[in-house]
């Protein structure tokens, strides 16, 4: 048995969530150096609200629904459709767009309700 001061005890703790806090760091930061992509909390916050994660990610690269749909053999027209949910796309679209856009499919997906 041991026995602290609650002042010895307030400092261990604080210790301890200063390690785990370090070691969060060092690991985002590899992942950061493995390439992976940190996704801005305002873009996860707006496809959680329901806005359409092609939307999202298409203005986050800086597209234009034409430059987009361009780049997949489309118009903007259609692709106004498919971030509106008004027009289903096949999965090989979905891959096209998720390739034209850098992500993975799942990112783009909509959201099952």
């Amino acid at each position: 048995m041991v026995l602290l001061t609650k002042a010895q005890y307030d400092q261990l703790a604080e210790a301890a969530e200063n390690y785990a806090d370090i070691c969060a760091a060092v690991a985002a930061q590899e992942r950061a150096d493995a390439g992976e992509e940190y996704v801005p909390a305002e873009m996860v916050g707006r496809i959680l609200d329901g806005e359409s994660a092609l939307k999202v990610w298409r203005e986050y690269r800086g597209l234009t629904q034409e430059e987009l749909a361009l780049k997949v053999g489309k118009q903007g027209s259609w692709l106004a459709k498919m971030e509106k949910g008004k027009l289903k796309g096949d999965v090989q679209i979905w891959r096209k767009l998720a390739g034209a856009l850098n992500v993975e499919l799942d990112d783009i997906l909509p959201l099952e309700d």
